[in-house]
C-alpha cells in the first residue's frame, strides 16, 4: 500500500466519528481550570489523528520538511515534558536520552520506537504536566533555559498559555496531515461542514475554479 498522495488524487473526506471531541463545553471553573481544559481538548485531538493508522501510515512524511502524524505525538510529547516538567524544577524521571538531543530526533519515531511506544510516552508526558499544573498557583515562577535570558523567568501563567497554542497548532498540523493520508477530517465537535463525499469533490472542484479565475484576472492586470 502506497500512503503517498499523487497531485491529481484527491482523498475522500471522512469527517471524524461524533462525539470524539473531548472538553466539556461548558465555561466554568477557575482560570487555571480553563486553560488546562484546554490543553486536554488539544492534546485530545492530536491523538486522534493516529487512531486506526498502521505504523507505516503514522510515520509518513506529507510536505517538504517531514512533517508525519507520529512526529507530531512525540514533539508534543517532549515539549509537554520540558515547560511541565524542567522550567519548574520538576523533571520527569528516567526522560529519554532525545529530549536532550537538537537534531530534530523527537520530530520522528526512531526504528527502536513502535507507535505504542510513542503514545504512551505522550500520555506519561501529559500526566507529568498534569500534576505539574495541579501542584502549582498560576503565579508561581519557572525559568525557560532554552529561551533568550532577558525572558526566561515566566509564571505557570504564562506556560499554559504558550503551551496551549502550541499543542494547538500542531493539532491543526495533524488534521491536514490526516486528511491527506486518507481523507479523515475534523474531530466530530461540529466544526466540519456536512457533505458528502460527491459534494466535498465539488466544492474543491469550485475552489479550483475560484483560484484559476483569480489567477487569470492577475494575469490580466
Amino acid at each position: 500500500m502506497n500512503d503517498e498522495v499523487p497531485d491529481d488524487d484527491v482523498p475522500e473526506v471522512r469527517p471524524a466519528a461524533p462525539g470524539t471531541a473531548v472538553a466539556d463545553r461548558a465555561v466554568t471553573g477557575s482560570e487555571k481550570e480553563t486553560l488546562h481544559r484546554y490543553l486536554k481538548k488539544h492534546r485530545a485531538a492530536l491523538l486522534a489523528k493516529v487512531e486506526g493508522l498502521a505504523e507505516r501510515q503514522a510515520r509518513w512524511p506529507l510536505t517538504p520538511t517531514g512533517t508525519n502524524l507520529l512526529g507530531l505525538v512525540k514533539h508534543v510529547a517532549g515539549v509537554q515534558v520540558g515547560y511541565l516538567g524542567e522550567v519548574f524544577g520538576r523533571p520527569l524521571p528516567d526522560s529519554p536520552a532525545w529530549l536532550e538531543s537538537w537534531e530534530g530526533d523527537d520530530m520522528y519515531a526512531s526504528l527502536d520506537e513502535t507507535m505504542a511506544d510513542v503514545i504512551a510516552f505522550h500520555h506519561r508526558s501529559a500526566a507529568h504536566a498534569d500534576a505539574t499544573i495541579e501542584a502549582l498557583d498560576l503565579d508561581a515562577r519557572g525559568a525557560v533555559p532554552w529561551w533568550p535570558e532577558e525572558r526566561r523567568e515566566v509564571t505557570l501563567h504564562q506556560v499554559l498559555v504558550h503551551l496551549g497554542y502550541e499543542v494547538a497548532r500542531h493539532a491543526g498540523h495533524a488534521d491536514i496531515v490526516r486528511e491527506m493520508l486518507d481523507g479523515t477530517a475534523g474531530d466530530g465537535d461540529g466544526n466540519l461542514a456536512e457533505k458528502s463525499a460527491t459534494d466535498w469533490v465539488a466544492w474543491r472542484e469550485h475552489l479550483v475554479d475560484v483560484a484559476e479565475r483569480a489567477g487569470l484576472r492577475d494575469l490580466r492586470a
